[in-house]
């Protein structure tokens, strides 16, 4: 019998029985959360034991990598398996043509070389695009008119990809948006024999208005003003997109595919997990994160029922894995 052609009744069927103890809806529970689910994006600087406040982004920070290595140690003895590194680049190292991407020793790499030194078994995830690196804050080369040119954009992910393998990353992680990336990226790994560095890409990122907060935490802000990028990340409004997006990403070689933002594509992560049934994440991002806190802190909610709630939310709506600036606080809660 077909679940719609279901003959159970009040009073024979009370679904209100199930939910009335404890642990009997701990025993029907459908969706499970614990940290095996969480990355953590950190942001890190250059400098000796530097750290600084997010103001948009309360509890999160800015640090120096050898601050960085402390707190991933910190990190994975609570069970996260993978952070998610964002650089903030100086000023003085930004570039029309942001050659500081591919820096060898730049500070995403230095960084990914000593976490790796120190906590071998934590999983690294780099972020390959370039508006941390540009001077005017697009994620690509652009052309006298300021449009994002994508072949030659491509050309320098590929660099900027490869030196993140070099340094030790297990997995690159394009957030740029350019077609033919990921296929690029994948063949240049093979060829340089980088064969199990991961690729995740984030396939259906969105043009969002939810991205502020981490603009301003890694210094990217300033560079865009009042730019867009919606030549290259995609419409809010499209759906069937994403399932094209993603269809392309995973033909050239992705291992994971990601949705940006979260909670307001929860609709896009289920159609994405229900059609290709391949490791899906999705971006809690700094706006949501922002926001709840920001209703936390005039007391119209509370912060860790948001929390709990929110990122079960993206689990049941088929994702395997989450980014989110919670995943600190989730995991030191469920280790008390």
């Amino acid at each position: 019998m077909a679940f719609t052609d279901s003959q159970r009744m009040f009073p024979e069927t009370r679904l209100r029985r199930m939910r009335r103890n404890d642990f009997s809806r701990r025993l029907m529970r459908e969706t499970q959360l614990t940290t095996d689910s969480l990355i953590y994006p950190m942001f890190v600087l250059e400098g000796h034991q530097e750290r600084e406040a997010i103001a948009s982004m309360p509890g999160i920070e800015r640090l120096s990598v050898d601050l960085l290595v402390a707190e991933v140690k910190h990190l994975y003895q609570l069970g996260i398996p993978a952070v998610a590194l964002f650089p903030v680049t100086p000023n003085s190292a930004k570039s029309e043509l942001a050659e500081e991407a591919f820096n060898p020793n730049g500070l995403a790499q230095r960084a990914v070389r000593a976490i790796k030194d120190a906590v071998p078994e934590m999983g690294v995830i780099t972020d390959v695009a370039l508006d941390p690196f540009t001077t005017h804050g697009q994620d690509g080369i652009i052309d006298q008119d300021g449009y994002v040119l994508n072949d030659r954009t491509v050309d320098t992910l590929v660099k900027q990809a490869l030196s993140h393998a070099e340094a030790g990353a297990d997995v690159v992680a394009p957030s740029d948006m350019m077609d033919g990336r990921i296929g690029d990226i994948r063949v240049a790994l093979e060829e340089d024999r980088f064969v199990n560095t991961r690729i995740m890409a984030y396939s259906a990122k969105y043009a969002s208005a939810y991205y502020g907060p981490f603009r301003d935490a890694v210094g990217s802000s300033a560079n865009l003003g009042k730019a867009d990028k919606k030549t290259y990340q995609m419409d809010p409004a499209n759906s069937d997109e994403a399932l094209h997006e993603v269809a392309m990403d995973l033909a050239e070689g992705a291992d994971m595919v990601m949705i940006k933002p979260g909670m307001p594509y929860l609709d896009i992560v289920r159609r994405i997990k229900d059609e290709f049934r391949a490791p899906t994440f999705v971006y809690q991002v700094s706006g949501e994160y922002a926001m709840h806190k920001a209703a936390v802190a005039n007391g119209w909610l509370d912060d860790h029922a948001v929390m709990v709630e929110s990122l079960t939310a993206m689990k049941r709506a088929g994702a395997d894995g989450i980014l989110t600036y919670y995943a600190k606080q989730y995991a030191e809660w469920i280790n008390a």
